[in-house]
């Protein structure tokens, strides 16, 4: 049926691999911490934003072309950085927006301000924005950023407000003072930013430290698991069609003994996968285990490419499958132990109904029979799961590297 064909077709596409678990979390709470942070600098800002705005309007005797610019010009890019850190979203963006605004403000304020009006002791309505411009370069900027706005922004104020003042005395002390104070502030600002997002982090990194010891336990308890699982399968499956397969004496016992063995390499293959079923009997395209070899080589973080060769082709899905799981055991040994030197992976079918899948590496090779009982990658991941669906499998490797040959055909 083709629903049926098209579903098999999306489930195959669908294989799980491994590094698809856990992606997004590795910087849960250094997020969270942003999200705090951008919260308190709304409120801050909307608390200093709304007094500028009020001292602003009431300075305000006559509505002038320029005060109005420069208003638009600053309190626009401050509504958008409460807005986007209330909302959690373009907060970097905004933020650099109104640190940059900000400052081109107060380079603007000696050419708007008049100058007639001299009192030394009220500060203008743009002061009460100068630590909201450190705020916002703390959301948008790096650490080095950070503390040149706490220190640099209070001095260029500073700097417009003597040359508002005609650099008189009276501006000297009272500028002074308000310098000092925002230097201070805006310096404990960017400081408490940066502690807490270094908690953040560490806090992150010993997750992902545990999350990997976790792993690790998990893998060797694994494993220790599949040995015993191993062991029960060779005492009694593989025994027994043994012991049929020397006792038999008639076509039919033959054939039965073969049968069990048939049966136990597929467990074997089986259990090591950690799978319960062989897979279906469906057809399966060349096209669809080439890709998931490129999938595979592509979270793997392989640099190689999967060539193809012959004609198209399709095989039984049982057949299929092993023959992917094989070459992924293949392509991961030789990562591990090659480096991933020469890598490159051949998808070969000199006929519709015959698939060869060849991996080859340029590493220091190895020798087959120096390979421990306990080590399962080759014996059960690679030949036995190739037996079991009456494929065949080959291992070369010497000095100039190691080829892995894994072909299947119609019986």
């Amino acid at each position: 049926m083709p629903g049926d064909a098209r579903s098999i077709r999306e489930a195959w596409s669908s294989l799980p691999t491994p590094g698809e678990v856990g992606l997004g979390m590795e910087r849960f709470t250094g997020r969270r911490m942003d999200r705090i942070l951008a919260i308190v600098a709304a409120i801050g800002s909307t608390a200093l934003g709304i007094q500028a705005l009020l001292s602003a309007i009431t300075r305000l005797i006559t509505p002038d072309a320029p005060h109005l610019a420069i208003m638009i010009l600053v309190f626009l890019p401050l509504l958008w950085m409460i807005v986007a850190c209330v909302s959690g979203r373009w907060v970097t963006q905004a933020g650099g927006t109104f640190a940059v605004v900000y400052v081109l403000a107060l380079m603007l304020w000696p050419a708007v301000v008049d100058r007639s009006v001299q009192e030394p002791a009220e500060q203008p309505w743009i002061f009460f924005l100068v630590n909201i411009g450190v705020v916002a370069a703390m959301l948008a900027f790096p650490p080095r950023l950070q503390f040149t706005w706490a220190l640099g922004v209070p001095l260029v104020y500073g700097y417009v407000r003597l040359a508002q003042g005609d650099f008189t005395r009276g501006f000297w002390i009272t500028t002074a003072f308000d310098v000092s104070f925002t230097i201070i502030l805006g310096t404990v600002i960017v400081t408490l930013a940066w502690i807490f997002r270094q908690v953040a982090t560490g806090v992150d990194d010993a997750r992902a430290q545990a999350v990997d010891t976790y792993a690790a336990a998990a893998a060797a308890s694994a494993s220790e698991e599949e040995r015993v699982a191993m062991a029960a399968l060779m005492h009694d499956s593989v025994l027994a069609a043994l012991i049929a397969a020397e006792r038999a004496s008639s076509e039919r016992e033959r054939t039965l003994a073969v049968g069990m063995a048939r049966e136990a390499l597929t467990r074997l293959a089986n259990t090591e996968a950690s799978i319960a079923r062989e897979g279906s009997d469906e057809p399966v395209r060349r096209a669809q285990v080439v890709a998931e070899l490129r999938r595979t080589l592509s979270e793997q973080g392989a640099d190689a490419v999967v060539e193809q060769r012959g004609v198209p082709a399709e095989i039984p899905g049982k057949a299929a499958r092993a023959l992917v799981l094989a070459a992924r055991q293949a392509i991961g040994n030789a990562l591990i132990h090659a480096g991933g030197r020469g890598l490159h992976v051949v998808v070969e079918s000199p006929q519709p109904d015959r698939l060869t899948l060849t991996v080859v590496d340029a590493g220091p090779g190895f020798d087959p029979n120096e390979i421990g009982e306990d080590r399962l990658g080759i014996r059960a991941s690679i030949v036995a799961r190739m037996a079991a669906v009456a494929g065949s499998s080959r291992v070369t490797s010497n000095a100039g590297g190691t080829v892995v040959e894994l072909s299947w055909e119609p019986s």
